[in-house]
């Protein structure tokens, strides 16, 4: 454990539960948050899960933007679902990443777990897409990442993140619940 876990863990943390609450807030917590953990994985052989804090600042910030003009009358975005379509191609996205990046870890890397970094972050950028655009169904994919997360920090010695996937788990499915709940509840005149 070092002040980059320790700094991630609590970035991380605050992060996650602004984005339970809908609070745009979540978008500057999680860029530092980024920030602490390409640090991180750099150090502890998870590339592909490095590279993903780079992409996570690009998608944090079109989120940041999205979740105050993203509607189409440039207003506020508002909880939703995807169309089914667009679920589809969510999961159509997981697998193609997926496969794209085991292969680049398996041909430029020493990755010791190259399959799961690779789905770790296949399911993380298109769940974090999702919650760009505010779809409730973000939450599934995040549950299923975390369930892959927490074994596999636990198997590279990061304890603390694997604690705070842990964490991040049951954040997830408070998270879920609360999302549904503003989905369902009646727009104020």
């Amino acid at each position: 454990m070092n002040w980059t876990e320790i700094a991630g863990f609590v970035t991380g943390a605050v992060c996650v539960w602004l984005v339970v609450i809908r609070n745009i807030w979540n978008f500057p917590v999680g860029i530092a948050n980024y920030v602490f953990f390409f640090v991180l994985f750099t150090q502890s052989g998870l590339y592909a899960d490095a590279g993903l804090q780079v992409i996570y600042t690009g998608l944090a910030l079109y989120g940041w933007y999205s979740w105050l003009y993203g509607a189409e009358d440039h207003s506020a975005l508002t909880v939703h679902n995807p169309t089914p379509p667009q679920f589809i191609a969510c999961l159509a996205a997981v697998g193609i990443i997926w496969a794209a990046i085991q292969f680049g870890l398996h041909r430029w890397t020493n990755s010791t777990v190259a399959g799961w970094d690779a789905l770790t972050t296949a399911l993380s950028l298109v769940a974090q897409f999702m919650l760009s655009r505010k779809w409730i169904a973000n939450w599934w994919l995040w549950i299923v990442a975390d369930l892959v997360y927490i074994p596999l920090y636990a198997y590279k010695g990061l304890w603390l993140t694997a604690g705070l996937y842990g964490i991040f788990l049951g954040m997830c499915i408070v998270g879920l619940i609360e999302w549904r709940r503003a989905r369902s509840a009646p727009v104020p005149a």
